[in-house]
């Protein structure tokens, strides 16, 4: 294979790999819609609110974990064969989430699909690198991240469809079919490559970073539960995974093959950049969180109708994304990051408006302004973390985003979802005096709780379901205040630090498109 040429069959293996990937970003679009069916004892699981909350960590968490590690891995032995067993463990893993008898079993099945998707990200990026000429680079990472684009506008809609026609489980069987005809492509098209010269492993750090941030996720879910901080089940594991985490930076400061290399933070431009897109990760997986249940339960839209309200969100995305690189280089990173990152924040303060009342057409409104803004912050952001790094370090600064990325979206579901089951419990407790001391804890935990509660109860249920609504709304307008509170500070970072308009002669240097 000719560097300068690339591949001979470059675009068939790209692909190849974006329908690879697509099992990947379809399953976690697809789980928001089904959370309220796995939640329900009847037809789902029954799992509590901080069960779900473990569904969707326990996958991001490990992923985040491994990200690096596994793409160090891919360099050594192979990255077709890399992406050969992340396909063949994400499906057995999708597999088993989908026959799961009890909420536990979902949580741990669904770690293992963090565990094959670790494996197959990194992997797509690695052979797109080497199959296609740097000429080339940017057109084809263009195309991955359209798939990867439609695969999100896509998967809720693909997910109600699939709720309303078939069990719960068909949102994770789905990706069985996927994964196989993956893996014939992939055997068959894709060529095998390896570096020549590999980083080295830190299996030191990705134990101690898996250990404390699941430690820190613990608590603070824990916190949302129990209503309370000042409770030793919250304080004892936050303080220990915090502990560890610390214990993570000092080993990744003396580690000559850092996992994830901490040092690069002491670099304003990276921190600011890479900090942005945390926060709206942060804000964003946290905002989907309750939605889902304001827009199922609270609006009572079937799983098909709440998809398809998620599609303006998602096509904002699809518009706008191939033309944020024009704003960026018409405008300058700070400017129009800041601009969306407001826009963002007066987002998110808009869903502290919502009530049972909200025009739909409202809330498709403030879907695509917000996805059109979040459109706008990603190349700003990558732009930023590519020149504050030396160009050899352009696949740690890739791996180091997308692992912060992935953190900042599990301790959003992780601190927002406390936020609002511990408003919700506080506010629903005067209706709830009525029953048992026991059924008053279990149908307190969430809004579905009480909704199950209330159709137990029969006709006596019926009068909870108003209060139910309103103590919903009130957590999650709470729960939105913070969220744009926490935005907003993202806003100041990215004023005080984001580097501004590229001089012309930078602009000359940094030509070479790169992703992160």
């Amino acid at each position: 294979m000719d560097a300068n040429t690339g591949h001979p069959r470059r675009w068939g293996i790209l692909g190849v790999l974006v329908f690879s990937l697509l099992a990947v970003v379809l399953d976690n679009t697809i789980l928001n819609v089904a959370m309220k069916t796995i939640a329900d004892p009847k037809v789902g699981l029954g799992a509590t609110q901080s069960q779900l909350e473990w569904a969707i960590n326990s996958y991001t968490l490990v992923f985040a974990g491994l990200l690096f590690t596994f793409g160090v891995i891919g360099d050594r032995t192979g990255r077709k064969r890399m992406l050969f067993i992340g396909m063949a463990l994400f499906g057995l893993a999708s597999l088993a989430s989908a026959y799961a008898q009890d909420p536990m079993q979902l949580i741990l099945a669904r770690a293992a699909m963090g565990i094959g998707g670790a494996a197959i990200m990194p992997a797509t990026l690695a052979i797109i690198s080497n199959v296609f000429p740097p000429s080339e680079r940017g057109k084809a990472i263009g195309v991955w991240a359209g798939g990867v684009g439609l695969a999100v506008a896509v998967g809720p809609i693909t997910g109600g469809v699939l709720i309303e026609h078939f069990w719960w489980g068909s949102v994770f069987l789905v990706n069985v079919p996927i994964v196989v005809i993956s893996m014939v492509l992939i055997g068959t098209i894709v060529p095998e490559s390896r570096d020549p010269k590999p980083s080295r492993l830190d299996p030191v750090g990705v134990l101690l970073s898996i250990i404390g941030l699941v430690a820190v996720v613990y608590g603070i879910i824990r916190g949302g539960e129990l209503a309370t901080l000042a409770n030793a089940e919250v304080l004892v594991p936050t303080l220990i995974g915090v502990a560890v985490l610390a214990a993570f930076v000092w080993w990744e400061r003396r580690v000559d093959h850092p996992a994830f290399d901490v040092r690069n933070f002491g670099n304003v431009r990276f921190t600011s950049a890479i900090g942005m897109m945390g926060i709206v990760f942060f804000a964003m997986m946290g905002g989907m969180f309750f939605l889902t249940f304001y827009i199922q339960i609270v609006k009572g839209f079937t799983p098909v109708q709440a998809g398809a309200l998620m599609i303006p969100f998602a096509a904002a995305q699809l518009i706008f994304a191939p033309l944020s690189q024009r704003v960026n280089q018409r405008f300058g990173a700070k400017l129009s990051a800041t601009v969306s990152m407001l826009v963002v924040t007066a987002a998110l303060a808009s869903y502290s408006l919502f009530d049972q009342d909200t025009p739909v057409l409202l809330m498709e409104v403030v879907f695509f302004v917000q996805g059109a803004a979040m459109a706008n912050i990603m190349p700003p952001a990558t732009t930023a973390i590519m020149e504050s790094l030396p160009r050899e370090k352009a696949g740690v600064g890739s791996a180091m985003s997308n692992t912060v990325r992935q953190v900042a979206g599990a301790l959003g579901v992780a601190v927002l979802g406390s936020v609002l089951s511990s408003s919700y419990r506080g506010e629903i407790a005067p209706a709830l005096s009525g029953l048992p001391a026991g059924a008053q804890h279990t149908a307190g935990e969430s809004i579905m709780a009480t909704v199950g509660a209330a159709h137990a109860l029969g006709q006596q249920g019926v009068a909870l379901l108003k209060p139910a609504y309103e103590a919903f709304i009130h957590g999650m307008h709470i729960t939105a205040m913070v969220s744009a509170v926490i935005a907003l500070l993202g806003v100041l970072v990215v004023a005080k630090w984001m580097p501004g308009k590229p001089r012309p002669v930078e602009q000359a240097e940094t030509k070479e498109p790169a992703v992160v």
